[in-house]
Formats: C-alpha cells, sequence, structure tokens
C-alpha cells in the first residue's frame, strides 16, 4: 500500500493512493497514519479491505498539499557514510561500524513543502536518501530477518545538510543537519510489502534539472537489514521513528571547486524507484 497524509500543515487527513493512482480517503476508517497505525495489524488489514472493497472515497488531488506520510515521528536516526562511493568522493575511509547522528522530527516536512537556507548559510547541501519507517518496537534484535520484519515500510527522505555548521563550526554534525526543514519526507510510506528487496532501489536527485545524485542502494556499505538491527543494540526504536539510511555519490560537498552548493530561488527534485518524487523551492531563513 502507498499511505500519506494531505492537507494544511497539522491538519493532514490520512490518505492512501490506489493501485490506478487515484487518491483516496482514509479518515472514515483510521484516525491518522502514526506509529500506533503501523502498530496495529487489525487497522492496516481494515485499509486493506476496504481498498479491495472499492470502499474508500476519492479525494480531488488538485491543489492539495501532501504531507509527511508518517504523523509524530518519535526520532529520526539517520547513518552516515553509508555508500562506498559517497565516502570515495569526501575522502573518508569507509567506517567499520555504522555513523549515527539524529535529526529532530521537527526538521520534517512535507515533500514539496518549501526548504529554508539557514541565515548566514553559504555550503547547504543535499541528500537522496531511502528512508526506514518502524512498524514494531526493536530492541536488541539478534539478526537480519528479525530486523526485516520490524519494518514498516519506506519512504523517499531528503537528508538537507549544511557542510559548514556540520563540519567546520565544531562539536558533533548535528547544527548542520537540524536547521528548520532539513528533512523533507515522502511523499508516500510504501509498507514493506511491496519493497521485497530495499538493496535493489535506484536513487536520483537533480538541482535545477540537472542530475547530480544517480546511485543505487546496493552501494550500501551497510544494508537496510543490518542498520536496523545495529541501531536496535543502542536504542529503542519504536513504531513511527524513521532511521534515514545514507546518501550516495553526487553531493556538493565532494565536488571540485567552486562547490555548487544551494542557494535561494534553487530546486531540488528527487526520487526513489517505486517510493514516488519531491521537489523542493529553496527560500532564505
Amino acid at each position: 500500500m502507498k499511505l500519506l497524509r494531505v492537507g494544511t500543515t497539522g491538519a493532514e487527513r490520512p490518505a492512501l493512493l490506489d493501485a490506478e493512482g487515484v487518491l483516496r480517503d482514509l479518515s472514515g476508517v483510521v484516525p491518522d497514519i502514526d506509529g500506533a497505525l503501523l502498530a496495529d495489524d487489525a487497522a492496516l488489514g481494515r485499509i486493506r479491505t476496504a481498498a479491495e472493497a472499492g470502499e474508500l472515497p476519492v479525494l480531488d488531488a488538485d491543489g492539495l498539499r501532501v504531507g509527511p506520510p508518517v504523523a509524530r515521528i518519535g526520532k529520526v536516526v539517520c547513518i552516515g557514510l553509508n555508500y562506498h562511493d559517497h565516502a570515495k568522493e569526501t575522502g573518508a575511509e569507509p567506517p567499520a561500524e555504522p555513523v549515527i547522528f539524529f535529526k529532530a522530527a521537527d526538521t520534517v516536512v512535507g515533500p514539496y513543502d518549501t526548504v529554508l537556507v539557514p541565515r548566514g548559510s553559504v555550503k547547504t547541501d543535499w541528500e537522496v536518501e531511502l528512508a526506514v519507517v518502524i512498524g514494531r518496537t526493536a530492541r536488541y534484535l539478534g539478526s537480519h530477518e528479525e530486523a526485516l520484519a520490524h519494518v514498516a515500510g519506506y519512504a523517499v527522505a531528503h537528508d538537507v545538510s549544511e557542510r559548514e555548521f556540520q563540519i567546520e563550526r565544531g562539536g558533533t554534525w548535528d547544527k548542520g543537519k537540524n536547521c528548520e526543514t532539513f528533512n523533507p519526507l515522502g511523499p508516500w510510506l510504501v509498507t514493506a510489502d511491496e519493497v521485497p528487496d530495499p538493496q535493489r532501489l535506484g536513487l536520483k536527485l537533480w538541482v535545477n534539472g540537472e542530475l547530480r545524485q544517480d546511485g543505487s542502494t546496493s552501494d550500501q556499505i551497510f544494508p537496510v537489514a543490518e542498520v536496523v538491527r545495529y541501531v536496535s543494540q543502542f536504542m529503542t526504536l519504536y513504531p513511527g521513528d524513521v532511521i534515514n539510511t545514507g546518501t550516495p555519490a553526487g553531493v556538493a560537498l565532494g565536488m571540485p571547486e567552486p562547490k555548487p552548493f544551494l542557494r535561494a530561488g534553487d530546486v531540488v527534485e528527487l526520487e526513489i524507484e517505486g517510493l514516488g518524487r519531491q521537489r523542493q523551492e529553496f527560500k532564505p531563513a
């Protein structure tokens, strides 16, 4: 299933995109798409039954904002340097263990919402990423099979980053990762049953129409199953939590000088095979 949330910020309603690409209203079946829903097999079953029976009302998608596909996200866990080609382009050694950092949940916005270039920023960068959405409480998982069984689904994430804040201003990466609007998510949450192999997904990103990133999750240093298993050794993952699993080569940071960092007025588009497409205009904060 392709689950999404539509409507004005803070007043989104749950919806489903059916097999014919028609937007359907889920608000008569479930209150929202959040961790509580993703952990409730019976509620997900009601959605499937209603969809298959053709009982869901059609929503007019014209002019309707698409919000983040998951509400009330508890935490956004991010994996750094998780593609062989990205580590190479930045001159970094491939990590021996996954690099973990966090984005605050309030950085998450819709897939077509405006992204704000921070005040004083000269090195705002792009990163297309596969997001994993957790569906069952996960702690100390013991195998890759067990890890994948705790995944509710997948989505497109844009891990927008400010490289000067991240690398040159001291401390950890958090200052360059948590600026307002720095995690567009969606348009859909695609349930795990529709993604039989998360290591066979193509990722692409364009800046002002120019292809900048063109990679595959097959190049991940730590595959999705290992990322989920590994993270669960250090923290409890709850339904609705999100893991951004890293970006392939092609970011501005890895390019020759002068590096083409983002400026207000730029347009970024990104997509992952089967998971949908995003588009953001960048404006000054």
